[in-house]
């Protein structure tokens, strides 16, 4: 079964470049993965997911977002530094690293 990955941001738009990054390395790593971005607001439309991808910016959002899912979906915070260089291939081993993909 395809592993879904989703990343939150406040309004879904900075998130969505970085989904273009890490569908060009899942693919070039044959890496069978659903990718998408959503803002904050709408983020219970986009689920179920495997894992939960917070923008560095939402980070503080962190412990509200595990509350939404009811501890049953692993969030993380995208580290700032590959978020920052849209460092698709990095974000999606950690991805990958965290649910198993």
């Amino acid at each position: 079964m395809t592993k879904k990955i989703l990343l939150v941001c406040a309004g879904g738009f900075s998130t969505s470049m970085l989904v273009e990054k890490m569908k060009e390395a899942a693919k070039k790593k044959e890496i069978v993965v659903s990718i998408d971005a959503c803002g904050e607001s709408s983020l219970e439309s986009y689920l179920p997911a495997d894992i939960i991808m917070l923008g560095p910016q939402m980070g503080h959002a962190e412990e509200d977002v595990q509350e939404k899912v009811g501890g049953n979906i692993p969030v993380t915070v995208i580290d700032m530094m590959d978020y920052g260089m849209m460092d698709g291939e990095k974000v999606l081993a950690t991805a990958v690293k965290m649910i198993g993909a």
